[in-house]
């Protein structure tokens, strides 16, 4: 019998780019590093057999694995650093955690994986005038990888929302991997929707909650997320007077220069106080997926902000995923994840490169 695929998850998060290689035999997971207590309580509710390293990367050294590294090798690394410092939504600037992938490259370097998984958000390619990407492959290739990159769209995988991510492949030896191969999409099956993926949750209003689902599951996504017996997180904020009537006013897709010029508010971004499309795929979700003057984040049938679980499901988190920690905290470790369905398919490419070198 071949053995597993063995794997250490850094900047782990909650888990999602873990989901794939955990529900793939081919692979075990052995360790995972995560920073915040909370998120790494988190990572541990849902993957309890995997030791966590709850520390700052910057002093995770090569003790923290030998209890690891006494029984094999490492065979896989994968995850991205924190990626504030490269959104184009955010104020782009080069500190120290844009620079945190040498911390990667340090872990690399000390376990010595026959392969690395990098992933980030796409603005990363334009940091520094493109330089910053240039500097990050060399710094590996440094290392004797043979690298390829691909910007991957999740929602051409099956996930509700239009959610780009760069995939950073290292590989030593005679290994070959190739990116998956869409699945939805022109041509092929349709995009789901927030239509798609919500139906099922119950009718709420602001401030109102729920723990009984509405109706069956009746597509291949609500089949994949609906893993649960009760309905759990599904707690609307409670906003105030004025928010409420700027949500029920606004039409599927509208934002707040559609709004009467009375309630109409003075500042925010043009995709701030919008409403997102009840019959499209959601746009990229973040943190601030419930605070509608910070993103286009309104739900489309019930014009109020989005609950924990919603924000969830646009994600693909099954509905038993386990958060922990304040609303706030729970809402960050759904926006900074990489969605499970998009994990499944990166894992089982993985695998087949691993297959690939055993021929």
């Amino acid at each position: 019998m071949r053995d597993k695929i063995r794997v250490v998850e850094l900047f782990s998060g909650v888990g999602g780019l873990s989901y794939g290689f955990s529900k793939n035999i081919a692979f075990e997971i052995l360790a995972a590093n995560e920073i915040e207590k909370d998120i790494a309580i988190a990572y541990s509710l849902n993957y309890p057999n995997v030791k966590m390293i709850n520390k700052d990367i910057c002093d995770v050294e090569l003790e923290d694995f030998s209890d690891i590294v006494k029984s094999g090798n490492i065979d896989l690394v994968i995850g991205g650093p924190p990626c504030q410092s490269y959104s184009t939504l955010g104020k782009r600037r080069m500190d120290e955690r844009a620079n945190l992938f040498k911390q990667y490259k340090r872990l690399l370097h000390m376990l010595n994986p026959k392969a690395f998984i990098f992933e980030n958000v796409v603005g990363i390619l334009s940091m520094d005038n493109g330089m910053l990407f240039i500097k990050i492959r060399k710094e590996f290739e440094e290392l004797g990888y043979k690298l390829e990159y691909k910007v991957l769209n999740a929602v051409e995988f099956g996930v509700p929302q239009m959610r780009e991510r760069v995939f950073l492949v290292g590989i030593k030896g005679d290994m070959r991997f190739e990116f998956p191969e869409t699945t939805h999409g022109e041509g092929k099956t349709p995009f789901v929707n927030m239509e798609d993926a919500l139906k099922d949750l119950p009718v709420l209003k602001s401030g109102e909650s729920s723990c009984e689902y509405a109706s069956l599951p009746d597509n291949d996504f609500l089949k994949f997320v609906r893993n649960s017996i009760s309905l759990s997180e599904h707690n609307a904020p409670n906003n105030g007077a004025h928010l409420i009537k700027i949500m029920e006013t606004l039409k599927d897709g509208q934002s707040k220069n559609d709004l009467p010029e009375e309630i109409r508010p003075k500042s925010g971004y043009g995709n701030t106080y919008a409403k997102l499309w009840w019959k499209r795929p959601s746009t990229t979700i973040t943190r601030n997926f419930a605070c509608p003057s910070s993103s286009r984040c309104i739900h489309p049938r019930d014009s109020r902000a989005m609950t924990i679980r919603e924000g969830a499901r646009l994600q693909s988190f099954p509905d038993n995923y386990i958060f922990y920690g304040s609303d706030s905290t729970k809402r960050l470790e759904i926006g900074n994840a990489v969605p499970p369905l998009l994990s499944i398919h990166i894992a089982n490419q993985v695998q087949k490169m691993f297959e690939y070198k055993q021929q």
